[in-house]
C-alpha cells in the first residue's frame, strides 16, 4: 500500500478558525532558532509561561524533547536534521489546525531546512525568531557541555564546530542575548507577537 491509496478526511474535521473561536486566539507556528547555547530554549520557556499565565493555549516543541521520543530514531547528519525538522514542521502543521499557539526551539542550521519548515507551514503562519550570540559567547556559556566535547572531537556533527550554522538571511525578529537581558528580551517579543495573537 502506498500514500496513492489513502483517503485524508481532513474537509470532515473542524476547521481551525472554528478552533480559534473556542480558544479566543489566532494560532501561529512560533520559531526560535540559533545555536546551542544561545538562549533558544530559555526564551522559548519564557514566552510559554507568559503567555500560559493570560490564558493563552500553548504547545512547546523543544529540540532536545523532541529527539528522545518522536524522532530518536534520527542522529544529526545533514539528512537527518532535515528530517527531523520536517517532521516537527508537520506536527506543527497538525496543531495549528486546532487553532493552538505552537513555539518551537531548534538549531535549523541551514536555510534550506528553514526554507522547508515554510513551505509546509506557509509563510502566513510562521514567526521566526533569530536568537544571536556569537560562537564564542556559546562555547563560553556552553550549558550543556556539548561545545567541550566538539572540540575534543567526542561529538561528531555539532553545529557550529564539526558542522555548519548558515546565518539567517530570513527572519521576522532578530534576538541578541549577549547585550540584553532575558526580561528585556521578553518584552521584546511579546510586544512584536502579542498583535498576532488576537482573534
Amino acid at each position: 500500500m502506498n500514500s496513492n491509496h489513502l483517503r485524508p478526511i481532513f474537509s470532515n474535521l473542524i476547521n481551525r478558525s472554528q478552533k480559534e473561536k473556542l480558544l479566543s486566539q489566532k494560532s501561529i507556528s512560533i520559531w526560535f532558532i540559533g545555536l546551542s547555547g544561545s538562549g533558544k530554549s530559555t526564551l522559548a520557556v519564557y514566552l510559554e509561561h507568559y503567555l500560559f499565565d493570560n490564558g493563552y493555549k500553548t504547545v512547546l516543541l523543544d529540540g532536545d524533547n523532541v529527539r528522545i521520543g518522536l524522532n530518536k530514531d534520527l542522529g544529526f547528519s545533514l539528512n537527518d536534521r532535515t528530517e527531523n525538522i520536517r517532521r516537527v514542521a508537520e506536527i506543527n502543521k497538525i496543531l495549528l489546525q486546532n487553532g493552538l499557539i505552537v513555539i518551537n526551539s531548534f538549531v535549523c542550521p541551514t536555510e534550506i531546512i528553514r526554507k522547508l519548515v515554510i513551505d509546509i507551514l506557509g509563510k502566513e503562519n510562521v514567526y521566526i525568531i533569530f536568537v544571536k550570540a556569537s560562537l564564542e559567547t556559546c562555547i563560553k556559556r556552553d550549558v550543556k557541555g556539548f561545545y567541550k566535547k566538539a572540540i575534543n572531537n567526542e561529538i561528531k556533527n555539532f553545529t557550529g564546530i564539526s558542522d555548519v550554522f548558515e546565518e539567517p538571511t530570513y527572519y521576522n525578529l532578530v534576538i541578541e542575548t549577549e547585550n540584553f537581558t532575558k526580561e528585556e528580551n521578553l518584552a521584546k517579543i511579546i510586544s512584536e507577537i502579542f498583535p498576532k495573537l488576537q482573534p
